[in-house]
């Protein structure tokens, strides 16, 4: 089966690529900070990050389809969540109807939080693919854990990222096996198979991991992931993470 890893462009020889991951780790968390805090409307202000993120994006050198395609993903969940809020925000009416004895408004104020969020939520996603993009999984999870991130959650993430493949290949052969008994019949008939696959696969997935728990254990597993690479703050770190430093505090000041 072919997957599409998320680190997959992380070989890729650039500036932002040879930058230590806790320079990434700490300069996506500024920026994550720096839009979440942004006002609502403050659109000179996303402008600029937007601006600053492509720049970086393109530094990068990482297939801007492969970004943008990545960055949509979100958009979806968000929608999900803030769909709403134009109907319970108060304020200026833009859009008014009546349905029986109830009567739902919009207003001008809702769907400008309603933009808010869609803006920040795309900004930050866009500087979690570059993270995640440019720095091989192994890197990540050792700058984590030098930046004081509990093991636990390491841990999670580390088994998660390794063993989310392999899950997803066993899951696509058993919809092969079902497509080719000629999966069909009445929707009762159709949701009970699919309630046993997903019951079969639970199962399956909880033996496998028994399985790789105890082999861990076989081969001397101490509760600590060993790493390879080592990680080295040098100079382009710094001078990059003040440049950054600057550009994200500076603009706000004269702009909020």
């Amino acid at each position: 089966m072919k997957h599409s890893f998320i680190d997959q462009y992380s070989d890729i020889n650039s500036f932002i690529h040879r930058l230590d991951p806790r320079t990434k780790l700490l300069s996506c968390l500024a920026f994550i900070l720096a839009v979440v805090l942004t006002p609502a409307g403050n659109w000179r202000l996303f402008a600029f990050y937007f601006l600053l993120i492509a720049a970086l994006i393109l530094l990068s050198r990482i297939p801007l389809l492969y970004v943008f395609k990545r960055s949509l993903v979100i958009i979806p969940f968000v929608l999900m969540v803030a769909v709403f809020i134009p109907f319970f925000k108060q304020g200026q009416v833009a859009w008014s109807c009546n349905i029986g004895d109830w009567r739902i408004a919009v207003t001008w104020e809702g769907l400008l939080v309603l933009a808010t969020v869609l803006i920040k939520s795309w900004l930050s996603i866009l500087s979690l693919i570059l993270l995640s993009s440019s720095t091989r999984m192994a890197g990540l999870l050792e700058g984590m854990k030098r930046l004081g991130t509990p093991k636990i959650f390491i841990l999670i993430v580390s088994f998660m990222y390794r063993y989310l493949f392999v899950l997803a290949d066993q899951m696509l052969r058993m919809r092969q096996a079902r497509d080719s008994r000629n999966f069909g019949g009445s929707r009762r008939r159709q949701f009970q198979t699919l309630g046993n696959m997903i019951g079969m696969f639970f199962i399956r997935s909880y033996e496998r991991a028994e399985r790789i728990y105890a082999a861990m254990l076989a081969r001397g597993y101490n509760g600590e992931i060993p790493v390879v690479q080592k990680l080295h703050f040098r100079s382009p770190d710094a001078y990059f993470s003040l440049a950054l430093a600057l550009l994200l505090v500076c603009p706000a000041i004269l702009w909020w």
